[in-house]
């Protein structure tokens, strides 16, 4: 692969310096700015998490970390600009996304992304990465050795809260439909599972996008020869979500966690900025301390010890009121917990054991708005269309299926597990309403 080198400083210094090497790429070449970056401990901690969370708990081969998806970020975001740019020069502005390429999750919490799901007083992974990214060793990096504002690096990362907007094109290719985050993590995560979802043609989705002018706007286009990896992107990404996000098992993992995690900070044991600085072992650690609430230590001590609470009932869509009123919990963390202790009180007597969670997958939102460019269109096409209008498929086709797909469970300590459905069912019911 040819590298991209920064001609413009004195001692070409981002030129490659060693090699590492991927189970995905094979080789990743590593300039010695991209190595000082890496040495940082807020880059190692990412060595120590997990990219999939609890999925090895199901799939053992799942013990890749963010920090190698993190290097296969930066991997495909070069790729990318090579080929839009056709030159090996770099701008500010193209430093800038590299870093950010391999920085995007540098302030993720451990475990995935169950703890983000409590929201406040537990700050979104990209303003805690935004934080990091413009203090200490790594902004003196980013400014020394890759001569960039720290800023315009969180700008990719944190748009929302910029002050100055990166550059529309390379932001969509770190974030969008198309982004280069989802090229890279769909295969990896499937490939550590050993599942056969996932396929993404990265090659030839890379190698169709242009940039155009629309409007007096530079926009990040696709041309016709990657209709179907665009397509492949999609059904990747829903098959993964529909065998491994969404795997029963790694979900009440996930909502033993989150439960764990909220009573800690509802019994102020734990600071949400610690939550920032640890990592997957030393989160159970502090989880496991004897000043935790009783329930938090229990949580914790099931995860540990691999004893993971069991499916009672599965509530699909198609149950009308039941599903809107359960799923819309998701967006009240604190309603939520109510409705467990709830459950838990009607059913073991203790409505803070723990014994009952709700588990309720976050509601997934589908972007298929990218345009393609056709050089010479076909009979009835135009020269620019949205994808949409060429595969005959829309946003809200997919999230209907999604809706489909995606269930509220009730998940209960092992011991409980016996009971018919239509007793989990009334008690359910009666406790939503007492809340």
């Amino acid at each position: 692969m040819r590298y991209l080198a920064v001609m413009n400083t004195p001692s070409q210094r981002f030129l490659p310096a060693t090699v590492i090497r991927d189970q995905l790429y094979d080789r990743i070449p590593m300039s010695r700015p991209e190595l000082a970056l890496l040495s940082t401990p807020a880059m190692q901690r990412l060595e120590r998490i997990q990219q999939l969370g609890f999925a090895s708990r199901i799939w053992p081969g799942a013990r890749h970390t963010r920090f190698e998806h993190s290097l296969g970020v930066l991997h495909l975001a070069r790729l990318a600009l090579q080929h839009l740019r056709q030159s090996d020069e770099l701008s500010d502005q193209d430093r800038a996304f590299l870093a950010a390429a391999l920085l995007h999750d540098v302030g993720h919490y451990p475990f995935s992304h169950a703890i983000e799901e409590l929201g406040p007083p537990i700050r979104p992974h990209e303003a805690v990465g935004r934080d990091i990214i413009c203090s200490g060793e790594v902004a003196q990096i980013l400014g020394d050795d890759w001569q960039v504002d720290p800023a315009d690096v969180a700008a990719y990362i944190d748009p929302d809260h910029a002050a100055r907007m990166p550059d529309p094109v390379l932001a969509a290719l770190l974030s969008g439909p198309l982004d280069i985050d989802k090229l890279d993590y769909l295969p990896r995560d499937a490939r550590a599972c050993g599942v056969p979802y996932g396929g993404v043609d990265t090659e030839r989705l890379i190698a169709s996008l242009r940039i155009i002018d629309s409007g007096g706007e530079r926009v990040l286009v696709i041309d016709e020869k990657g209709i179907s990896p665009t397509h492949s992107l999609i059904n990747a990404r829903q098959e993964m979500f529909d065998n491994v996000y969404w795997h029963h098992t790694n979900r009440a993992c996930m909502v033993m966690l989150l439960r764990a995690v909220q009573d800690a900070l509802l019994a102020d044991r734990i600071d949400p900025d610690e939550l920032t600085h640890v990592d997957d072992f030393t989160m159970l650690q502090v989880l496991a301390r004897a000043d935790m609430p009783a329930v938090t230590r229990a949580l914790c001590h099931g995860l540990s010890s691999r004893v993971i609470h069991k499916r009672a009932i599965e509530i699909s869509n198609r149950a009308g009121a039941l599903y809107g009123e359960t799923s819309a919990l998701f967006h009240d963390a604190a309603r939520r917990r109510d409705l467990e202790r709830h459950l838990s009180e009607a059913i073991t007597g203790d409505p803070d054991d723990g014994a009952i969670l709700i588990d309720i997958p976050k509601p997934e939102k589908w972007r298929t708005n990218v345009t393609v460019w056709f050089n010479r269109p076909p009979i009835g096409f135009q020269n620019l269309m949205s994808w949409q209008d060429v595969a005959g498929m829309t946003d809200d086709d997919l999230k209907r299926y999604e809706d489909h797909r995606r269930l509220v469970r009730v998940v209960v300590r092992a011991d409980l597990i016996g009971r018919a459905d239509s007793d989990w069912l009334s008690t359910l019911e009666r406790s939503l309403g007492a809340l």
